[in-house]
């Protein structure tokens, strides 16, 4: 998913198993156990287990995923590329 347009970037995350992120501009990679995700700011790396893309909206840069979050983290773009991630 490409997209040009800047919106703002948030995460809500209930119960850690539903979680919409805004302002994403692509996501790079997924499957059940993580998803690596650009926004605005920056690379999201989610991990969990039963993960499940949901919704992606790529007019307004949303992204709602289903399963259980065991964590996310920020991650450089440099550091990104490096790692692999």
């Amino acid at each position: 998913m490409e997209n040009d347009i800047q919106f703002n970037h948030s995460i809500t995350l209930n119960e850690r198993k539903n979680l919409l992120v805004t302002g994403v501009k692509k996501i790079d990679h997924f499957d059940t156990n993580e998803f690596l995700i650009e926004t605005n700011m920056g690379y999201l790396y989610i991990k969990g287990s039963e993960l499940e893309l949901i919704k992606l909206d790529t007019f307004k840069g949303n992204v709602t995923i289903k399963g259980i979050v065991n964590s996310m983290v920020y991650n450089d773009k440099d550091k990104v590329k490096e790692d692999g991630i």
